[in-house]
């Protein structure tokens, strides 16, 4: 799928935002139910019945509200300032460590071999608010096998870009930058976890992560880095930004479970933003994708590894 610059496309060139959710929400159902070997089905009602009511949020909503501490701790700071300083292009990512094609990609080198899918998938921050956003992206799974990790390669670390120029955040001690977080090998694997390189078909705006952002839809939002610079393939679980700047609030795991809370507030609900302020909805465990992620952790305490 060609994806244009926002300047290269006419508004009739560009799909109803409505005609758009209806379509990607009966074709990503049914793609998942492929990708996960699942009878189609049986996929699409699991993923009705954990789905709440899960219409996507507006274009607005999506690139206005958001945490990107790089360029401010507000919600509104991203969408004011991203735009104005970041340049996501010309973009490259490095991939190294423990693999046996590593290599520094141009972004169109390393996003143009695989096909662009469309996911709509529900994302939950930590704060308790969540949102459903329509990605465009490709299986972080097909970047992985081209590395060709070695054997030893247990875990995948992601580094956001450091330039306080581009991203004038980073002149703040918020956190330990650049920003950093890790997926295990068998999560960055899973068919779930995408590299999103855009929402409702356009380029992922600057606020939202652009050009190339992390997204593990049952995981805490976090988890879900943005602006990627480099990929590293690593024996030991990596260090990761928020679990060395708070590791009782942020654990490494950053499953999404609603019974274990936040040290300041409770995950058993949710805000879900567009219905209002007032309104809460129950936290759904894994954020709703647990019958497709939950045997991978399975034997493990998940009050501890949270």
């Amino acid at each position: 799928m060609l994806i244009r610059r926002p300047d290269d496309t006419r508004s009739s060139e560009i799909t109803p935002e409505r005609d758009y959710l209806d379509r990607r929400r009966f074709l990503g159902l049914a793609a998942g139910a492929v990708a996960l070997g699942a009878p189609a089905s049986l996929a699409a009602c699991s993923s009705a019945e954990a789905a709440q009511d899960d219409k996507p949020n507006s274009w607005e909503e999506i690139t206005t509200y958001n945490n990107f501490y790089e360029f401010g701790t507000d919600k509104s700071d991203p969408a004011e300032n991203a735009p104005r300083t970041l340049k996501p292009r010309p973009w490259t990512v490095q991939i190294d460590g423990l693999c046996a094609r590593p290599g520094r990609y141009a972004y169109d080198d390393l996003v143009k071999p695989y096909r662009v899918e469309h996911r709509t998938y529900r994302f939950r921050c930590v704060e308790a608010w969540s949102m459903v956003i329509p990605w465009d992206g490709i299986p972080l799974r097909q970047v992985i096998a081209r590395a060709q990790p070695q054997p030893s390669a247990r875990y995948v670390e992601f580094t956001t870009l450091m330039d306080p120029v581009q991203m004038p955040g980073e002149r703040r001690q918020i956190l330990d930058w650049p920003y950093t977080e890790g997926l295990r090998m068998d999560e960055a694997m899973h068919p779930l976890a995408l590299l999103a390189t855009g929402i409702y078909g356009r380029p992922l705006p600057a606020q939202n992560g652009a050009p190339l952002r992390l997204v593990v839809p049952w995981k805490y939002g976090f988890k879900s880095i943005k602006s990627i610079v480099r990929i590293r393939f690593t024996a030991q679980q990596p260090a990761t930004a928020w679990n060395k700047a708070a590791p009782d609030e942020y654990g490494f795991y950053a499953n999404v479970n609603p019974q274990v809370d936040h040290p300041r507030w409770s995950q058993a609900r949710e805000r879900r933003i567009g219905d209002g302020w007032f309104r809460r909805r129950d936290t759904l465990p894994f954020n709703g994708y647990a019958e497709q992620v939950a045997s991978l952790y399975r034997g493990m305490d998940l009050r501890r590894f949270f």
